[in-house]
């Protein structure tokens, strides 16, 4: 129950905190890309002229999967070892 309402707390705090500070960088985020045409960046002509682009998406996602099996991993293992006691 204490839990419960602590959680309950943390989240109405943070999203508070969302709302208030949010509205600040919403107009200079937007004006940022407004300035900045990302299609044709320096950065992303290089991936896309050598299709370098699947690539980096490809390992970012390996590297995700990976974390992601690995805590799921060690969760199971600890709430076997949590049990055993």
């Amino acid at each position: 129950m204490v839990n419960r309402i602590s959680f309950s707390i943390f989240t109405a705090l943070m999203l508070l905190v969302t709302a208030v500070f949010g509205q600040e960088g919403a107009e200079t985020v937007q004006q940022a890309a407004t300035q900045q045409n990302t299609e044709t960046g320096p950065v992303n002509e290089f991936f896309r002229s050598n299709s370098k682009i699947y690539v980096a998406v490809g390992i970012l996602v390996i590297i995700f999967s990976c974390i992601t099996i690995y805590l799921v991993r060690l969760d199971r293992k600890i709430s076997r070892l949590e049990k055993e006691k």
